[in-house]
């Protein structure tokens, strides 16, 4: 089958994250399996404009931040006049849709939405510009998707979407890949740990609020933060005694990261899912966070604890439980909920195979029928 994708951020984009590495995950085992598989993108400087990687994707780029939609319909409509057929276009929503459904030209259009923005315009973005976009913009854009099937990866952006008057949603599996915990003690102080992009939406400001509060009940409690991002200059300015910055650091560090402290710490306004809350899991390292949408069914997931989302209330949290993580670790092992990255391209196949009304090729991929 011969499937372009559409999202403004691609391998190599400085803001990719949490999103970006899902897609890479499912599209590189649907090349692996022999689909023709198209990623476009907005530019990045220094990257080419199309390329295959070492996965198979093709990857095409052009448009900037603001012109990356219409960039996107302009290099369809050339394709298809040079002769370009694909089978499936799915449109990843990263607050506004690309509209695939509106110039596919008839072929079959899903939507993949990992979360609505929601709060996250009055983190990012000047009161009036927020208030638009919040209550006048993303509901616009969210419901010229009525008619489009649409695949999430929660059951709280499922919750959110069909707020906006979505009805056609299939959930997905969030993914992880299979990792085994290394040999590294814990560390002898009670130990937190922060994990991801630092950025308004994390709300690392009440984390250090609440780290504050902790540290006059237990004053030799650590925080470390593993992650860069725009906030990272400014939260060093502000950040408490007992705070480690560690920057952004390779997988195989952050696992060890993760195994040596004794808690994740997640204080997002709002998230998908919340991989980390999988990644410290299974290294044996429990979860502490804000009762926002995402981190509500990662976190029980995980066998977690949830607060109210304030500083007040993770401190209390804190003071109750880390003692006891601190004298008595979790086991390694995985306990949260989080699939193998086969099974959720699997899943994703289905899914699209299930949604769009043309059928699907599957003769020479007996692994993909029904």
């Amino acid at each position: 089958m011969r499937v372009c994708l559409f999202n403004w951020k691609g391998p190599g984009h400085p803001a990719s994250g949490g999103a970006e590495v899902y897609t890479r995950e499912v599209l590189r085992r649907w090349a692996a399996r022999g689909h023709e598989v198209t990623w476009f993108s907005s530019a990045v400087p220094g990257r080419a404009a199309e390329e295959t990687d070492a996965d198979g994707v093709r990857l095409v780029r052009a448009g900037g931040r603001l012109g990356v939609h219409r960039a996107a319909r302009v290099w369809y409509r050339e394709a298809r006049a040079r002769g370009e057929r694909f089978d499936l276009l799915i449109d990843e929503v990263n607050t506004r849709p690309f509209g695939c459904a509106r110039w596919s030209g008839g072929v079959p259009t899903i939507a993949l939405v990992h979360q609505v923005a929601r709060e996250t315009w009055n983190c990012e973005l000047p009161w009036p510009v927020a208030m638009v976009g919040r209550h006048v913009l993303e509901p616009r854009w969210l419901r010229a998707l009525a008619d489009v099937p649409v695949l999430t990866v929660s059951p709280s952006s499922r919750r959110a979407l069909r707020a906006y008057g979505l009805r056609r949603i299939e959930l997905v599996p969030q993914g992880i890949d299979a990792r085994t915990r290394p040999s590294v003690p814990r560390e002898a102080r009670p130990t937190l740990i922060h994990v991801g992009r630092l950025s308004a939406v994390k709300q690392v400001d009440q984390l250090f609020e609440a780290f504050t509060l902790l540290r006059r009940d237990i004053p030799t409690a650590r925080l470390w933060l593993a992650g860069d991002g725009p906030e990272y200059a400014r939260l060093r300015r502000i950040a408490p005694q007992g705070v480690n910055f560690h920057g952004r650091v390779p997988g195989a560090v952050r696992d060890q990261l993760l195994a040596r402290a004794h808690a994740l710490v997640c204080t997002s306004i709002r998230e998908g899912w919340g991989v980390a809350v999988d990644e410290a899991a299974a290294m044996g390292t429990p979860t502490i966070g804000y009762a926002n949408p995402g981190l509500l069914d990662s976190v029980p997931a995980a066998g977690g604890v949830l607060v109210s989302p304030d500083p007040r209330s993770l401190a209390v949290g804190l003071v109750e439980h880390l003692p006891a993580w601190a004298e008595a670790p979790s086991p390694e092992g995985w306990r949260g909920g989080a699939v193998p990255w086969d099974d959720v391209a699997d899943a994703v196949w289905s899914a699209c195979e299930s949604a769009v009304p043309a059928p699907v090729d599957t003769a020479d991929h007996p692994e993909y029928a029904s």
